[in-house]
């Protein structure tokens, strides 16, 4: 696609870098984060930018090999190694982190990256279910304003919050939008180029701005539609789940597109899954709404996790899928545990075909996969 709107999206993080370097020499506050349990409408709201710092790449793990355990999710290296070398520049403009315990070997990788840099970490529930998980997370939320106050020197009110809240709704609406393109054959976005859109989400500077571009992709995109040729070749519909993925870590995605599939929709948390929770706006209380918002978010952290088949469901619906693509990293416990109940629901409840591919950040397996997807895709 050679939109003028995605051409500037393919190179976001370009802009985003010297939007930063601007933003941190005029002494704004820089927060990085690791998860889409952080909430940025909370440390927008004190005037602090929060950027993105999963780790996606390969390169980094060598690094992190030298401190951590060579049999550990290759998303906590990537990311730590990021840290312990230097080479991130949006670590490097991040003046404290904000981690959050939604695995073992997170939690204890940010005990590291608090001797690198001040690294606050919110402690979540392990369930969602009953009041008490709600109350002790609105708790967290407080405990986080707190600290976002004491580090920006700015105080956070339910005003500031909820325009924060509205602006952020605004943009996952948005995205949400363009998402929807591939609810049908003839989308005018490819999934490894909405994948690039969703990644951007983490390194927005203005946001009022971003919301401009947004919607000025979304326009472009409609009349594309209008004036594409619809083609005749049936192609299955897939859609991938399980663990993050991006840019660098997105072989799976890469090579399912290679075999001929479409790969028309994410449910992982670098996908769609942080848009579908809308907060409550001009809530009375805010912070309340904020922490409520949050908690319905269907990570394997939480047991049970019954969002996540409800979520799956709805998506296979609307996006008239053919097969999914279950994505573990290797280590990852939760995720690995799980998809036996995600295949026996998308298999009795769903009547869907699961693949579950478990791999690291290397190449190496590639061809392996490759084989495992096509005949998965033959089978369909």
């Amino acid at each position: 696609m050679n939109n003028q709107s995605m051409a500037y999206f393919n190179e976001f993080n370009k802009h985003a870098l010297l939007e930063l370097d601007k933003a941190h020499e005029q002494g704004v506050k820089i927060a990085g984060i690791y998860c889409i349990f952080g909430p940025t409408e909370l440390i927008r709201a004190a005037g602090a930018i929060p950027v993105g710092l999963c780790g996606k790449k390969q390169e980094p793990i060598q690094e992190a090999e030298k401190t951590l355990p060579a049999n550990l999710c290759p998303l906590i290296k990537s990311s730590y190694g990021f840290a312990a070398g230097n080479t991130c520049p949006f670590f490097s403009f991040s003046d404290f982190i904000i981690g959050e315990t939604t695995c073992d070997g997170k939690k204890k990788m940010f005990e590291l990256l608090d001797e690198i840099k001040p690294t606050y970490v919110m402690q979540l529930p392990y369930s969602t279910l009953g009041d008490s998980p709600q109350e002790y997370w609105k708790t967290e939320i407080h405990r986080l304003k707190a600290y976002l106050e004491e580090q920006t020197g700015n105080t956070i009110t339910p005003e500031k919050l909820n325009h924060e809240i509205k602006l952020q709704n605004r943009v996952n609406s948005l995205v949400q939008e363009i998402e929807l393109f591939m609810k049908e054959p003839g989308s005018p976005i490819s999934g490894p180029e909405f994948l690039k859109i969703l990644e951007t989400k983490g390194y927005v500077v203005d946001l009022e701005k971003y919301a401009e571009d947004l919607q000025a992709l979304k326009a472009e995109l409609e009349e594309k539609r209008a004036n594409m040729a619809q083609s005749g070749k049936k192609q299955s519909r897939i859609l991938i789940t399980g663990c993050p993925s991006g840019t660098g870590s997105d072989k799976v995605t890469r090579l399912a597109q290679e075999c001929g599939a479409l790969v028309v929709c994410q449910e992982n948390c670098t996908g769609v899954k942080g848009l579908y929770y809308p907060t409550l706006e001009d809530a009375e209380d805010p912070f309340a709404a904020l922490a409520e918002r949050y908690l319905k978010i269907p990570c394997s952290c939480m047991s049970p996790n019954t969002g996540r088949l409800d979520l799956l469901g709805k998506l296979s619906q609307e996006y008239k899928i053919d097969g999914v693509i279950d994505l573990t990293w290797t280590c990852c416990h939760t995720y690995n545990v799980e998809s036996f109940s995600v295949e026996n629901f998308l298999d009795k409840k769903m009547d869907l075909p699961m693949l579950q591919i478990e791999t690291d950040y290397s190449e190496s397996d590639s061809e392996q996969i490759r084989t495992r997807i096509e005949a998965f895709l033959e089978m369909l």
